[in-house]
């Protein structure tokens, strides 16, 4: 369950256990730690930041447990359905406290179910995409230190300074599943590239200029096409360096996943540069978000639009502060006309 690992051209070495703590005689994992406090992180963000992009926080909440669910299931089937014949019973398939989740799969499963979830919790699709994206990159940047006490995702030979070597790469490499491109020799004797240190990095990066970029964002789903575009430019140059994943075409060295990174660039440009053009004199307004005390008594009426007035929509260029205040306001004006609608004889007795 330990392992040594060092960083020889730095002088630094760590004992790792891959065991965080035990419950009841349950190993708990810093994998699975390493998980969770992203998942936790990112759900405080998305509740500190909903409002700004037009979502409720009850209703987000429903949205959020479907697409993390699913999205784990989806990352775990992508990561089986690319070595299937390592798994001789479901057991095996759904024991993921070990490692072996495919970060594409779950992006997919999250966006998608997310999606039908916001459907049915009546949630904007879109801009909840836009909290996901952030999020994303927030889980994922945690989540990739869990690789490190696993020891596992890293890639080729390196000569760097940050080079890393330890017995579980050693032994890795000299298995028979490692995939490199024609005409290329590991020595598994020699430090290797940190390419989980090298995804988390870039990872907080994107974050922060997405982040930085949240005012300036121009229409519904911007900030989850450039999360795409981001993350796919990382992810296929970090691919190349990595000796775990399925070759494509093993005499250039293209993998699966560089091919699956370079459609998400390409395709998230293009879609940027045309709705960048589409929206570029409209400023996005934001719809502030209904409360669900509000959004259960509109089931029985007409709707919001009963209601709509200058008051119910924000430019995406406010300031959260401004958000919170609006939100509030408007959800006050919207239980007051729900009250005299439900309760019209109180205004004939009481004419404004």
């Amino acid at each position: 369950m330990t392992n040594l690992v060092q960083f020889p051209a730095l002088g630094l070495s760590f004992t790792l256990n891959r065991v965080a703590f035990s419950i009841g005689g349950i190993n708990i994992y810093w994998y699975g730690v390493c998980i969770a406090v992203g998942m936790c992180l990112a759900l405080v963000f998305a509740f500190r930041h909903g409002v700004e992009f037009g979502v409720d926080a009850d209703a987000m909440v429903d949205v959020i447990l479907i697409g993390v669910v699913m999205g784990i299931l989806c990352a775990r089937l992508y990561y089986v359905a690319m070595s299937p014949y390592n798994y001789s019973s479901l057991w095996d398939v759904l024991a993921i406290r070990d490692g072996g989740l495919a970060i594409y799969g779950g992006i997919i499963g999250g966006f998608l179910f997310g999606g039908l979830a916001c459907k049915w919790r009546k949630v904007p699709a879109l801009p909840m995409f836009d909290l996901a994206a952030m999020g994303f990159l927030i889980g994922q940047g945690c989540g990739r230190w869990g690789n490190f006490f696993n020891q596992e995702a890293f890639g080729c030979n390196t000569t760097l300074p940050w080079g890393m070597y330890s017995q579980a790469t050693h032994d890795y490499l000299t298995s028979s599943v490692v995939t490199v491109p024609k005409g290329v020799t590991i020595d598994p004797n020699l430090p290797v590239h940190p390419t989980f240190l090298y995804e988390s990095i870039w990872c907080f990066v994107g974050l922060f200029l997405l982040v930085r970029y949240l005012k300036k964002r121009r229409f519904a789903g911007d900030i989850a096409l450039r999360y795409l575009i981001w993350y796919g430019a990382g992810r296929f140059w970090i691919e190349a360096l990595r000796t775990d994943s399925l070759l494509l075409v093993p005499s250039i060295g293209l993998r699966v996943s560089q091919l699956v990174a370079g459609v998400a660039v390409v395709g998230g440009v293009i879609a940027e540069i045309l709705l960048t053009r589409k929206f570029r004199d409209k400023p996005l307004m934001v719809e502030l978000p209904l409360n669900s005390e509000n959004r259960a008594r509109m089931k029985k009426l007409d709707g919001p639009t009963a209601f709509a007035g200058t008051d119910a929509a924000l430019p995406a260029s406010a300031s959260r502060a401004e958000f919170v205040e609006k939100t509030a306001a408007w959800n006050e004006t919207v239980k007051e006309g729900l009250e005299r609608r439900e309760h019209p004889e109180k205004n004939e007795k009481n004419p404004e």
